[in-house]
């Protein structure tokens, strides 16, 4: 089947989303945000292996992947997503912004988010990515 094809079983129009984030809290909190953008949740992981594992199949638009989840060659685990999930946008979840942000770009992340913006801000940025693919 092709690509499109495989999207064909969902609203085209609804956005779906993978999280990968070690602490429920968080994921919670992302789910909420998510829901209110009426955008779908593909799935969800507490770890990378889980990720890796669920990701190829989930058929998600935009990848929300925690920073401090990624193994220690964060480009090598980010080229790994790319080549099972190449239509997906990676968002980086960042809980301090320093380094991280840029480390996280150059790793090959679409964008990145921290985790201490307001909900009103995550909301944006992630109305703003969603956007973005809708126009592909």
């Amino acid at each position: 089947m092709d690509v499109a094809g495989e999207f064909m079983s969902y609203d085209e129009g609804m956005t779906r989303v993978y999280i990968a984030d070690a602490k429920p809290k968080e994921r919670s909190a992302l789910r909420l945000v998510l829901q209110d953008l009426n955008m779908d949740i593909a799935g969800e992981a507490a770890d990378w292996a889980t990720t890796l594992a669920a990701v190829p199949v989930s058929r998600t638009d935009m990848l929300l992947i925690d920073w401090d989840m990624l193994p220690n060659s964060p480009s090598e685990a980010l080229n790994i997503l790319r080549k099972t999930c190449p239509l997906a946008l990676i968002i980086i979840l960042i809980s301090h912004l320093d380094a991280r942000q840029q480390a996280a770009l150059s790793a090959g992340a679409d964008a990145f988010i921290s985790k201490g913006e307001l909900p009103e801000r995550v909301a944006e940025r992630l109305r703003s990515v969603a956007a973005s693919i809708n126009k592909r």
